[in-house]
């Protein structure tokens, strides 16, 4: 069975299991599928952009400022996903570069308490997404909007999550990424393709450099991960995520 058969069979059951997975949205209890819904990764992140451009528009119309405009954005993102990704940067920052065996940086990482490089991580890192984003809701008129912006990158930041997932062995052998799977690749990939039509739909030949940005900060995280720690872990997914982002939002504010 090919894999586009089988993500067309389990349709509704990956979507909501990508959902319960990266999101704190009450779901029905179900039976997750896994690896096998990271497809689905790009759709979940679209959505919960869309959430946060709801957000952003009335804000907006009701006279808020963009730069607290962009807070209340992040805020929401953050909410709706209980900051698992912002955890996972803050506590690879501080596992790759806070110790200095690959044993002890995985022990760092499982550790719940934040260290100085998780720290700035979160600090530099949530800076610039609400710079870029701020950006965005000033001047995205000129090219599309904050919607299609958000939207864009909502999908190509979850997408390279599924790539790392499926091309680097789990490091620990437990944790989330271990439960999860591995995605087999051609999942990663529809997945990929999914966050590109979607970004190529709303911003146009755009998402040329989005796309660019997003893999080339990914594929410089899954070098340096698996170099210090030997692969993936949850954390090192979440960060991808948050990287990614951070890219592709640099890029819109770039072309504003």
């Amino acid at each position: 069975m090919t894999p586009i058969r089988d993500i067309a069979l389990g349709l509704p059951a990956d979507l909501l299991s990508a959902f319960a997975l990266l999101t704190r949205l009450p779901l029905p209890n179900h039976r997750g599928t896994g690896a096998a819904s990271a497809w689905a990764w790009p759709l979940v992140g679209a959505v919960l952009a869309a959430l946060g451009a709801a957000l952003a528009t009335a804000a907006l119309w009701l006279g808020v400022t963009p730069g607290v405009t962009a807070v209340l954005v992040l805020a929401l993102g953050a909410m709706l996903t209980g900051g698992l990704h912002e955890d996972g940067l803050s506590d690879t920052a501080d596992g790759l570069y806070g110790g200095w065996t690959r044993q002890r940086r995985l022990e760092i990482m499982k550790d719940s308490r934040v260290g100085s490089y998780g720290v700035l991580a979160l600090v530099l890192v949530t800076l610039a997404r609400w710079s870029a984003l701020t950006a965005v809701l000033v001047y995205g008129g000129h090219w599309g909007g904050h919607w299609a912006a958000l939207v864009a990158t909502g999908a190509l930041s979850r997408a390279p999550m599924a790539l790392v997932m499926a091309l680097l062995p789990n490091a620990r052998g437990e944790g989330l990424s271990h439960a999860t799977g591995r995605p087999n690749p051609a999942v990663a990939l529809v997945g990929l393709a999914l966050a590109v039509v979607i970004a190529g739909a709303l911003t146009g030949w755009t998402a040329v450099p989005l796309v660019f940005a997003a893999l080339g900060v990914t594929v410089m995280l899954a070098i340096s991960a698996l170099r210090r720690i030997g692969g993936q872990t949850g954390d090192i997914l979440g960060a991808s995520q948050q990287l990614a982002e951070v890219a592709c939002l640099a890029v819109l504010s770039a072309r504003g």
